[in-house]
């Protein structure tokens, strides 16, 4: 009863105090500059980064001025900006100033990456989107949201507020997110839809995963509703570098692969894994997949188990280790993820120490021919212990691990 009581009386508050207070005066201060551009809104659960850089690419490669506001970070037209923002959705005033920068630089389309937090907390005040698409909506933030349902409502905020909504009709969230905004225009996407060939084949060709190949379908909707030729869209694609973090390979001269992704979430978890899979198995000499991730303190403690299980049924060797364990215990939250575990505990090591970890994983457990997966953490530059952030990168860790075992290796 109190925690949805409390969970009700958060938005109100946050309407006085983050959107009147915050987003209308920096509204009024920076002279109302989301009413003068086309915003593109990208939410959901896993992807929205993906989607969301995809989209600000294609429009680049059409040649249309376009900013984006995303994880990984800002850019404005071609240049990337030092924005300093910790969330993947800035508070009004951050905004504001930033869509006011991009209005002032001759940017007229702005594609930003949304969550629910934000959305809940009135931090995207002004902000009404031309569109707005959604990739996936799994069971992440109900140790904010409490309930899946709650969750949608809040994602569908974004959609309430924009002329157009595009949904996932593959994706568990369709139906309801439907009821939700039946309201507003509506489309959807889907990876049985019929695409011009040269777009179809390109999206087959870029993206091996299952999951991006249905972030690029949101995108190329998007671009459709844009009236952007397929063919621009395929070439776009094409030439796309991915995102930071994203299924990011780290370079060795060794005879194996070593993969850092972001995903961090059940559903993410299982569709990276599975595409690595699927991944190893086209290799000339199949390997081992070896899955190296943890799950974040102070969060939703439900999934814990369910990332134990995934883990355990995909991968045939996973490290637990830590992963921004906060103010938590990281040995407690290991504990609540092998509690998922009824089968395959053979399979499973737990290291605390992240680096040590990796390490492990990279230089005692590889094999030729095995692929090593880093997962979690992605492109994100610390690691939270207490309350302190502490530097740490992922790919840097591995490549250091990497280049330790190469010159043991050839010193003999």
């Amino acid at each position: 009863m109190w925690p949805q009581l409390l969970y009700r009386l958060k938005r109100p508050w946050h309407f006085f105090k983050t959107g009147l207070a915050g987003g209308l005066r920096a509204e009024i201060k920076h002279g109302f500059p989301a009413r003068r551009l086309k915003i593109i809104g990208i939410t959901g659960t896993d992807g929205k980064t993906t989607t969301a850089t995809l989209v600000y690419h294609i429009l680049q490669h059409a040649n249309i001025e376009a900013g984006l506001v995303s994880t990984v970070g800002a850019y404005l037209g071609r240049k990337q900006l030092d924005t300093g923002f910790h969330v993947t959705s800035p508070n009004p005033g951050d905004l504001q100033r930033l869509l006011r920068d991009m209005l002032n630089q001759g940017i007229t389309y702005v594609v930003l990456e949304v969550t629910s937090h934000g959305l809940y907390q009135h931090r995207l005040w002004g902000v009404e989107p031309i569109m707005a698409g959604v990739t996936n909506v799994d069971q992440e933030h109900l140790d904010y949201h409490l309930t899946y349902r709650q969750y949608l409502q809040a994602k569908a905020l974004l959609l309430k507020n924009s002329q157009l909504a595009i949904l996932n009709a593959d994706d568990q969230s369709f139906q309801p997110l439907k009821q939700l905004v039946k309201r507003r225009p509506m489309i959807s996407y889907s990876l049985s839809d019929n695409l011009a060939p040269e777009l179809n084949q390109a999206i087959s060709q870029r993206f091996p995963e299952r999951f991006n190949r249905s972030n690029a379908r949101l995108a190329a909707s998007i671009a459709d509703q844009l009236g952007i030729a397929p063919t621009k869209v395929a070439q776009a694609i094409e030439s796309f570098a991915g995102v930071p973090g994203r299924m990011e390979n780290v370079p060795t001269k060794r005879q194996l692969r070593v993969v850092v992704d972001f995903a961090h979430t059940p559903q993410g978890l299982a569709a990276s894994l599975t595409s690595l899979r699927e991944q190893l198995k086209n290799q000339r000499q199949p390997g081992r997949l070896i899955a190296v991730y943890g799950s974040a303190g102070l969060r939703d403690r439900r999934k814990r188990p369910a990332m134990g299980k995934i883990g355990a049924e995909l991968a045939d060797l996973v490290v637990l280790t830590a992963e921004d364990p906060r103010t938590e215990n990281t040995w407690s939250i290991i504990r609540q993820m092998k509690e998922g575990v009824r089968h395959h505990h053979r399979k499973l090591v737990s290291i605390a120490d992240r680096r040590r970890a990796i390490e492990y994983a990279i230089n005692e457990l590889a094999k030729p021919g095995d692929l090593v997966a880093i997962l979690g953490k992605g492109h994100e530059q610390s690691m939270c212990y207490g309350t302190t952030e502490l530097p740490w990168d992922d790919r840097q860790v591995a490549q250091t691990a990497l280049e330790r075992k190469e010159a043991h290796d050839s010193a003999f």
